[in-house]
């Protein structure tokens, strides 16, 4: 089978596909044909990427492989198929995805220690249950803390094929400064505005949690509502620490 011959095969599969394809996943399908390699399949994507510059669609690679969407930039107009506009994640839901996804493996208590107050244990639920957040080891420190990591399923959803396509930290901004993007509720926006102090805070991560969401969210919201600092080296040398579980 030729290119020409196995380019509309290629495309086929991965439109049907519920999932993203890697060059493997499909590579595993012509296992009756020995004359297809590998590097052959990579060729067709390749030419398919740019069959479809110009159009509405694009073959995208994310964490587990490479599937067909609508551009980035068309995205306004799809959402218009939609009558109810996607919930917004909480604050404390934001903080808590981001610093894993940029501070890896990271422990509850770490979290924690950064954010400056308790982590609803709901919140990391939500995330394991999404499949954006997994278990990955235990820091090799009393009490053995759960080392907590984002999957290629967090990799997929927010469009992304690896964790190096996260916005770097120096473009994110303080959370503070985009409370209206946040779904918060009367009483928590008053609370804000009257105090600044850690309790008054507390008390306002607390009531988030409780209404906490796991709904549609995208990359730059995540990046844009928590501002953090460049993990230190102490930070990294504590990563070495650890008992992986295999």
């Amino acid at each position: 089978m030729n290119n020409d011959e196995l380019k509309p095969v290629v495309e086929g599969l991965i439109f049907a596909a519920d999932e993203p394809m890697s060059i493997k996943d499909l590579f595993a399908i012509f296992t009756d044909n020995t004359a297809i390699e590998q590097v052959q399949i990579k060729e067709v994507i390749d030419q398919l990427k740019k069959d479809y510059e110009g159009s509405g669609l694009e073959l995208k690679e994310v964490g587990s492989g490479f599937r067909f969407q609508v551009r980035e930039q068309y995205a306004e107009w799809i959402a218009k198929l939609w009558a109810e506009r996607p919930a917004k994640y909480s604050r404390a839901s934001l903080e808590t995805l981001a610093l894993i996804a940029y501070r890896q493996p990271i422990t509850r208590a770490e979290i924690e220690d950064v954010r400056g107050v308790s982590v609803s244990s709901n919140i990391i639920k939500a995330l394991v249950e999404r499949d954006w957040v997994r278990v990955v080891g235990h820091r090799d420190v009393p009490g053995k803390p759960a080392l907590y990591s984002t999957t290629k399923a967090f990799l997929d959803y927010f469009n992304l094929k690896s964790l190096e396509d996260l916005p770097p930290l120096s473009e994110l901004k303080d959370i503070d400064a985009i409370n209206e993007q946040l779904i918060l509720n009367e009483a928590a926006e008053a609370d804000n505005s009257e105090t600044n102090s850690q309790d008054n805070i507390a008390d306002d991560d607390k009531k988030m949690d409780e209404m906490d969401t796991v709904d549609d969210l995208d990359v730059s919201e995540m990046a844009d509502v928590v501002q953090l600092d460049s993990t230190s080296d102490e930070e990294q040398s504590t990563n070495e620490a650890l008992t992986v579980e295999n």
